[in-house]
């Protein structure tokens, strides 16, 4: 989403039901938290005086939490819905303009056709022979429903196609190919097509063998039709909710999905920066996103062509129920959740927000605590917060779960599609590598030249010559040669100037065994993708068919091989069905896992992926998407196994399935236990119980901890710690400031809790507090992982800790029985924590630090 365009919130809130509903929860609990704030103010003004500013601090930041929570899940939402339809518009285009280069090199090389050129030529009239070349070519590259030849006066000299019979033509661009020595693309109303409103046809000028002379053209015509018939069936949305088009540069629609919804020939709006704002078609709005070409090996294809997805507002945020992280393992779904404040800053405000409320009535519980009088009235107020902090922590968390699971769901069904979008990109680049090597097997100079016994220099270098024409309209290819039928290479191309010099040397015994066992020029061969001498011991495909006697059929002569460039191209493909999407990572594998191509550096080509199996047995064509753990990152994974193109990999006998995997992250894993704020840690309340001890109660990891409440003072944030790297103990984590009204500020040291029960550093989040512990004159503050209460206990409850000894200095010496034993809760020795604590006098870190400080390291 463009962030200088500003999103216009009360556009898009009638279309989420979910967002407005929980904008009037929201609106709801803002007035309760006024009403208590007033209540308490009117009914115990001095009691609540300690809490007031916090409580006023809270509700003011809960109304702009209201508006900012409404305006993320809002935000988020069309993010997301401009995301999907954006990948998807830029892959129409890109596609087409991918699938068009080829035809630009298609046209380069058959405009030079000896056999077509001496028929256009009138060197000869076997016009059969040229329409079954044609037809020939026609069968190898199957994206072409006519080609035709025509001479200078525009007469029709043959065709492929008898059911549109043509005799000439008048179209200028007969003209304007003449007139040039490059390639004329051509999409419009053409008396070449007379049944078609439009095509799309490729032509070049043809020149006389001997003489060179211009003495005609070669028209290929492009099946459109059929091509973004393919495009849109595979790749639109199956709920069919939006509608992906193709424009030209006048932003009108030549090729539709859904042409009774949105027809070829209309004008239609464009949003060519992603701004998150409506559009007005036909009197409707629609979410849209545009993308015009990247370009690809420098061909942008037809002028101004444009990919585009619109979808209607009323249906953009429709769908069936997620449930991304509902399926997840409760850790997994806790560690993705706790990184909210990269995410999504106004989320981490919202869950921070919800553990000031707990704050507030923690130390509002812990200052009334043994008190009598007018501060119980202050109890009750507290009681009123902790139920509508309850309320609104709920809320804030089901609406944080809900904004996350959009992003989730989003993220799932995206890398989804961008992995069917890989390996649909990877197929069709392929198809046309079995095309091209099929078709140059054909050529007839190719042919006469492998019969003959002996091979001249001369001989050699025309054939040289021819393969390195080939090869520079065809750039893909790293080297294209042609062998004898011992296997021996005789010719051979260096495109890339790689210096590696084949002719001469032999291709494998293998390789030479299937390519003679290919009956017809219809059939291929491709290498295994392994390291090959042909592609200086890197691995790739070499894609082989066989040569045959230019009278006797049968016979085979030689070969020709292609070897892919693969480490670009496949790293082309993968960047391309990335963009520009960040923290992505993605793949193409085999069925073993093992890697092919990579956009991670510390996966390189040849290593095994480590993968669910499953997902490498999984059918053809078929796709999945998981939340997994990845380079111990949660991460979106997305798969889809290769399902071939047209003819390729379905009908001509090729298999070699490649899966792409794309892997988006989401932030390192966490180890976080669940603290256990659950039903499990809910005191249980004996109304007709005496009046007993009262405890501060909070968690460690997910064990609830306690201490005598005369002890506690306070709870604030731990994020206000402020780290002091002066050594000393480990468990020391840095200095706190304390400032309360008419009170000098005076500081404390913080203590990791976590760290002096079990070994090792506590991580800090945003439900992490610091405790401020008293004892006589000394404070200090410990780190907890969360707030829990101030309840009451009986004497009866309170056992000593088994084995432990007066004079061991162990940290729990009692533990409570709760809720009839079934719950425990272990109490911490203050005299035994500061003993602990006061082993080596601690260091003043500067003098604004309180002289009181003397506690030890």
């Amino acid at each position: 989403m463009n962030p200088q365009a500003a999103l216009q919130i009360d556009t898009f809130l009638p279309y989420m039901r979910d967002v407005s509903r929980c904008e009037q929860s929201l609106r709801e609990l803002n007035l309760m938290w006024r009403m208590i704030e007033a209540s308490a103010k009117m009914n115990c003004p001095v009691e609540a005086k300690a809490i007031l500013p916090t409580m006023a601090a809270t509700r003011a930041g809960f109304n702009r939490l209201e508006q900012e929570l409404v305006s993320s899940l809002v935000r988020e939402k069309v993010a997301n819905v401009l995301e999907e339809i954006g990948t998807k518009a830029q892959y129409v285009i890109d596609i087409v303009v991918r699938n068009l280069y080829e035809r630009t090199a298609d046209v380069g090389f058959l405009a030079t056709d000896r056999e077509l050129c001496s028929f256009v030529a009138g060197l000869h009239e076997d016009r059969d022979m040229i329409r079954a070349r044609l037809r020939a070519y026609r069968s190898k590259y199957t994206v072409y429903d006519e080609i035709m030849l025509i001479d200078v006066a525009g007469n029709v000299l043959v065709q492929i196609d008898e059911a549109t019979p043509l005799e000439g033509t008048t179209d200028p661009l007969l003209r304007e190919t003449l007139a040039s020595d490059n390639y004329v693309e051509t999409f419009r109303a053409t008396d070449l097509r007379p049944g078609k409103h439009e095509a799309l046809v490729y032509s070049r000028r043809m020149h006389h063998p001997e003489t060179g002379e211009v003495v005609g053209i070669l028209c290929l015509c492009f099946h459109f039709e059929e091509e973004m018939a393919g495009i849109f069936r595979s790749h639109r949305d199956p709920a069919q909710r939006s509608n992906m088009l193709l424009l030209d540069g006048s932003n009108r629609v030549i090729a539709s999905a859904d042409p009774l919804w949105i027809p070829v020939g209309a004008t239609v709006p464009v949003n060519r920066d992603a701004d998150p704002r409506l559009v007005v078609y036909g009197g409707r709005e629609y979410l849209a996103r545009t993308f015009s070409a990247d370009g690809y090996q420098g061909y942008m294809g037809p002028p101004g062509w444009q990919g585009q997805v619109m979808i209607p507002v009323e249906l953009g945020f429709t769908g069936l129920a997620t449930t991304a992280l509902k399926s997840l393992d409760v850790d997994v779904a806790d560690g993705l959740l706790s990184h909210a404040q990269s995410f999504c800053p106004p989320l981490f405000e919202i869950m921070s927000a919800a553990e000031t409320i707990r704050r507030v009535v923690w130390n509002g519980q812990v200052m009334t605590a043994g008190q009598n009088g007018e501060l119980l009235k202050l109890k009750t107020i507290l009681e009123q917060i902790s139920e509508t902090g309850a309320r609104s922590n709920e809320l804030f968390s089901q609406s944080i779960r809900d904004l996350y699971e959009t992003v989730l769901s989003s993220s799932l069904s995206d890398s989804e599609f961008v992995s069917h979008l890989m390996v649909d990109l990877l197929d069709r680049n392929l198809y046309e590598r079995s095309d091209d090597c099929r078709w140059w097997a054909l050529t007839p100079e190719l042919q006469v030249a492998l019969a003959e016994p002996h091979k001249s220099a001369e001989s050699v270098a025309r054939l040289t010559e021819i393969l390195d024409y080939i090869n520079s309209l065809y750039t893909v290819y790293t080297r294209i040669f042609i062998y004898d039928s011992e296997g021996v290479i005789i010719a051979s191309t260096d495109f890339k100037a790689d210096g590696l010099d084949v002719v001469g040397t032999s291709i494998d015994s293998s390789t030479l065994e299937h390519v003679t066992m290919l009956r017809n020029d219809q059939q291929y061969y491709v290498t295994p993708f392994a390291s090959t001498a042909l592609y200086g011991e890197r691995p790739t495909y070499v894609y082989h068919a066989a040569i045959r006697h230019p009278e006797h059929t049968a016979q085979m002569v030689g070969g020709i091989g292609i070897v892919f460039d693969s480490e670009p191209e496949f790293a082309a493909m993968l960047q391309g069905a990335l963009g520009d999407k960040e923290d992505v990572s993605a793949l193409f594998i085999n069925r073993s896992g093992r890697i092919i191509s990579s956009t991670d550096p510390t996966r390189p080509v040849g290593d095994v992926l480590d993968i669910a199996p499953e997902l490498l047995t999984m059918e053809n064509g078929s796709s999945t998407s998981r939340i997994v753990i990845h380079d111990g990152h949660y991460a979106i994974l997305g798969c889809t196994v290769s399902h071939g193109y047209r003819e390729f990999k379905t009908t001509d006998g090729y298999r070699e399935d490649v899966l792409a995997v794309v892997y988006k992250s989401f932030g390192e894993e966490r180890q976080k236990i669940n603290n256990g704020n659950n039903v499990d840690t809910t005191l249980e309340v004996d109304i007709n119980a005496v009046p007993g001890r009262e405890f501060a109660t909070f968690f460690i990891d997910g064990s609830l901890f306690a201490i005598a409440a005369e002890h506690a003072e306070e709870a604030l944030p731990a994020s206000a710690v402020s780290p002091v790297s002066m050594g000393g103990r480990a468990e020391r984590i840095g200095i706190l400031a304390l400032q309360h009204d008419q009170e000098a500020k005076r500081f404390v040291w913080v203590f990791d809790l976590g760290h002096l029960m079990r070994g090792y550093r506590s991580e800090i989040d945003s439900s992490s507090q610091v405790i401020i512990v008293k004892r006589g004159s000394q404070s200090i503050g410990l780190l907890v992982s969360e707030l829990h209460g101030v309840p009451e206990f009986q004497e009866s409850q309170i056992t000593p800790t088994p084995l432990a000894s007066p004079t061991d200095g162990m940290l729990v010496t009692e533990v409570i029985q709760a809720n009839a034993g079934r719950l425990l809760i272990q109490a911490i020795n203050v005299d035994h924590l500061f003993a602990l604590l006061n082993d080596e006098e601690i260091p003043i870190p500067h003098t604004a630090v309180s002289e009181t400080m003397k506690i030890a390291a």
